[in-house]
């Protein structure tokens, strides 16, 4: 039997054909005739987003993880350049490292140490298995520190109040790197929600410098932020990569809507039996009214540097007809 040949009892075979795949979305294209395993999850979640652009959704992303180390900027870029973002909930941490690299500083992976206090007496971070250049963290506070007073001497001395997302905006305003997420974002007018700010080293250089100048963070203003960006469109989809606050923050939008999401496509490493919200399945969410009833919804199971760029290149081939 060929691959995906009909039987004369009507089932079909769910074997991989490599002979008719040339490009990432040819195999995705398999993977959706296979519909077998993570594979097969991965290739219905591109249909899902496929479709939901098609239909006007406005898609709603969920990002957490050490991703800018983990080499997914581009990616993530492409996706916004692209139409697959209308807005980006993510971490203190993500806006870190890609306003890190942003203004000279540096990821890499080519680093040979006997273990991490050689690291730390040599002034170069950890994040899992990429390293920060050394100097960049240093960099990065002298940045954050001038954006933040010329703020403040912007406006007279008097007392400023931002959202994360007016922040993250008015970051990405500064610098000129094209390759940068919060730069895009700003350019594109992409909305950037950052829950957990105080939760990394723009957080605490951000309290650092509230203690001498008028500058206060309202993280609650933003909420309301994120309501008008779901109302924006009829139809919403939510695309989760990662989970921790990130997944909420966005699935939670829907709670005080009158309407849920319509798709969501899930990618995650964590599983239900833990207990946790990252592993928690897109079913459960219905019990809360953040996805409707009849909403498309599939969790693809993988780390994400290797589904993300394979889910993009994917989802670019179908809109420009390759």
């Amino acid at each position: 039997m060929s691959p995906h040949h009909t039987s004369q009892d009507g089932i079909k075979s769910n074997a991989v054909d490599l002979d008719k795949v040339e490009t990432v979305d040819d195999l995705v294209n398999q993977w959706g005739e296979s519909r077998v395993f993570s594979g097969g999850h991965l290739a219905k979640g591109v249909e899902i987003l496929d479709r939901a652009k098609k239909e006007g959704a406005s898609i709603m992303v969920g990002l957490a993880g050490a991703m800018v180390p983990g080499g997914m900027k581009k990616v993530i870029v492409a996706a916004m350049r692209a139409g697959f973002i209308q807005s980006l909930t993510t971490t203190g941490a993500m806006i870190t490292h890609d306003l890190i690299e942003s203004i000279g500083g540096a990821h890499t992976h080519s680093v040979e140490y006997k273990d991490d206090n050689e690291l730390k007496e040599r002034g170069i971070d950890r994040v899992y298995d990429a390293f920060v250049k050394p100097g960049s963290f240093e960099s990065f506070e002298d940045f954050i520190k001038e954006a933040l007073k010329s703020l403040i001497q912007r406006e007279a001395n008097s007392q400023v109040i931002l959202t994360p997302s007016e922040l993250v905006d008015y970051l990405g305003s500064l610098i000129s790197d094209n390759e940068s997420i919060v730069r895009t974002a700003h350019e594109l007018k992409i909305p950037i929600f950052v829950p957990a700010l105080s939760d990394s080293v723009l957080g605490l250089q951000i309290w650092l410098f509230s203690q001498f100048n008028p500058l206060i963070i309202d993280a609650t203003k933003d909420l309301g932020k994120i309501q008008d960006k779901y109302h924006e469109r009829e139809k919403n989809c939510a695309f989760i990569l990662g989970g921790g606050v990130p997944k909420n923050y966005t699935l939670q939008a829907a709670l005080m809507a009158s309407r849920q999401y319509n798709y969501a496509v899930q990618v995650t490493m964590d599983r239900v039996e833990t207990g946790g919200l990252s592993g928690a399945d897109l079913e459960e969410t219905k019990s809360w009214g953040k996805l409707e009833p009849d909403a498309e919804t599939v969790t693809i199971i993988s780390d994400l540097t290797i589904a993300l760029p394979i889910i993009i290149r994917s989802l670019l081939a179908r809109q420009n007809g390759e």
